[in-house]
């Protein structure tokens, strides 16, 4: 497996990467029944100005053609890793390093929400040791369902592992919290869990419903709160990245049932709004944040 971030002499950047999980079920406009092929996504993933895609390992059957499709459109990869134990980190590992092509870092889910206090630190720190140990990034997801579901217990673990790095995806505490509004309280907790940030999701909670259109403009007032939350992270990053390190904030907008639809009793395929048009919402958003405070911290590095 090649290195997971190529060093370089260039300034700190961000990557503004596009989640192929959020690609599902995307057509042009009109033509429901004709979902866009493997390479027309890729393709205007590049044309649209994304650096990479946040995917999972292909299939050695498969491995080939993902390998000459991101190097024609000059598209990074990155996976995602689902480990109940260390046994399962171990094997994914494993299976990554059979993978002849470049992976610029794993984002984990780690599958084990009942457990807590020193089993579920001794989880997370096996699954750091294995990163370190096999020289790749690995970053642990906010999400539901999983060993972060509580924001309490993952401030828990930042304060008890200094190792442990996360990608950022507040989207899962604001609608488990049904933060309509953002108490101080919850705003400490949550700038706590800033401090660790090394990848950002990027999906927007109104504190019921988890994904959220947020309006041709970005008018829904949720979204200057995830916008704070994605300049705190991205400061704390900067200040303590290296050159030729590469951040990457993940446009994430999940297909049904992530996406509200109009026929919720049905197929659920009539969404109530473009994932396409809104991901590039976010993406410009995240260009402009990261251009404001790079320059302010000495680093312009984008892509």
């Amino acid at each position: 497996m090649k290195p997971s971030i190529p060093i370089s002499s260039n300034s700190p950047r961000m990557d503004v990467q596009m989640s192929w999980w959020a690609m599902n079920g995307l057509h042009s406009s009109g033509d429901r029944q004709s979902a866009w092929s493997q390479e027309a996504k890729l393709q205007r993933i590049a044309e649209a100005g994304f650096a990479g895609v946040n995917a999972f390992i292909p299939e050695p059957a498969q491995a080939k053609e993902w390998r000459r499709l991101l190097e024609q459109y000059g598209l990074t990869l990155s996976v995602n890793a689902y480990p109940k134990s260390a046994v399962d980190m171990t094997e994914f590992i494993e299976k990554l390093r059979a993978y002849d092509g470049a992976v610029q870092y794993v984002n984990a889910q780690v599958m084990t929400p009942f457990i807590v206090d020193t089993s579920a630190e001794k989880l997370l720190h096996d699954i750091a040791r294995l990163a370190e140990d096999a020289r790749i990034h690995v970053f642990i997801e906010t999400h539901r369902g999983t060993i972060t579901q509580d924001l309490l217990r993952t401030v828990e673990y930042v304060n008890s592992l200094p190792s442990l790095r996360l990608t950022i995806d507040f989207s899962h505490y604001v609608v488990a919290g049904e933060m309509r509004t953002i108490s101080d309280e919850a705003e400490a907790l949550l700038q706590t869990l800033l401090t660790r940030t090394s990848c950002i999701h990027a999906r927007v909670s109104n504190g019921e419903q988890v994904q959220v259109n947020v309006g041709e403009q970005g008018e829904h007032p949720m979204l200057s709160h995830f916008e704070r939350w994605w300049e705190s992270g991205m400061r704390h990053w900067l200040a303590q990245a290296s050159l030729g390190d590469h951040f990457p904030f993940v446009c994430e907008l999940g297909p049904p049932p992530y996406a509200i639809t109009l026929d919720e009793y049905g197929d659920k395929s009539d969404e109530i709004s473009d994932r396409w048009t809104q991901s590039l919402l976010l993406a410009d958003r995240a260009r402009s944040i990261w251009s404001r405070i790079s320059k302010s911290q000495g680093s312009t590095g984008l892509a």
